[in-house]
């Protein structure tokens, strides 16, 4: 049809999508000479081309606040690359307040009220730094030390790596103590420095 053939010139299919669609076509579709574009179609064509030369770039919409980058389930090196910094900020926050304020029994074993540790992800997702010296934070630490524990669940890859899982996994399960330091020290200068920072 027209708005097939519309769609194929203007490029909204890979070409591995038409391969599969060819095979499907029926012969009389396929040897049948296409109609010329109308002007119509032309015109809408070349504003479509336009359009999508004209896009600006990922960097710009970020300038101009429109784009937002991803924390939570961000894969960590890209995430580092995009933000600039070494560690990512929410686990420099979320420690530094852990290590100021949340020295109590099961900070990371106990949850937090849910609604606290939502809140607290949309302030970071939102590239705020949230003020985590307010009374409902204070309050209730453990949704400090869960943030943390939902930020490395999300992460694509672990921060220990699937790559190095078996290296761990043969680390933590040697005969005695002392080789297994060596062991364990050993895998981890092998991670990839993004992981090893943070």
């Amino acid at each position: 049809s027209i708005s097939f053939l519309f769609l194929l010139q203007v490029g909204f299919f890979p070409s591995e999508c038409v391969e599969l669609i060819n095979d499907k076509v029926p012969q009389s579709v396929t040897n049948s000479v296409p109609k010329p574009v109308s002007k119509k179609h032309g015109k809408l064509i070349t504003f479509l081309r336009t359009f999508m030369k004209s896009r600006p770039t990922k960097q710009k919409l970020k300038q101009r606040g429109i784009l937002k980058e991803r924390v939570f389930g961000c894969d960590l090196g890209e995430h580092l690359l995009n933000s600039g910094h070494d560690v990512p900020q929410v686990l420099k926050s979320c420690t530094e307040f852990i290590e100021k304020h949340g020295i109590v029994d099961g900070i990371y074993r106990l949850s937090g009220i849910a609604s606290n540790i939502q809140k607290l992800r949309h302030e970071f997702d939102s590239e705020q730094i949230p003020d985590l010296t307010k009374d409902i934070y204070i309050q209730d630490i453990h949704c400090v030390g869960s943030l943390c524990k939902l930020y490395f669940r999300e992460l694509p890859n672990p921060l220990l790596t699937y790559q190095l899982y078996e290296k761990f996994s043969d680390a933590v399960s040697a005969a005695t103590d002392e080789e297994r330091l060596v062991k364990i020290h050993d895998v981890i200068q092998q991670l990839p420095p993004p992981h090893y920072r943070s």
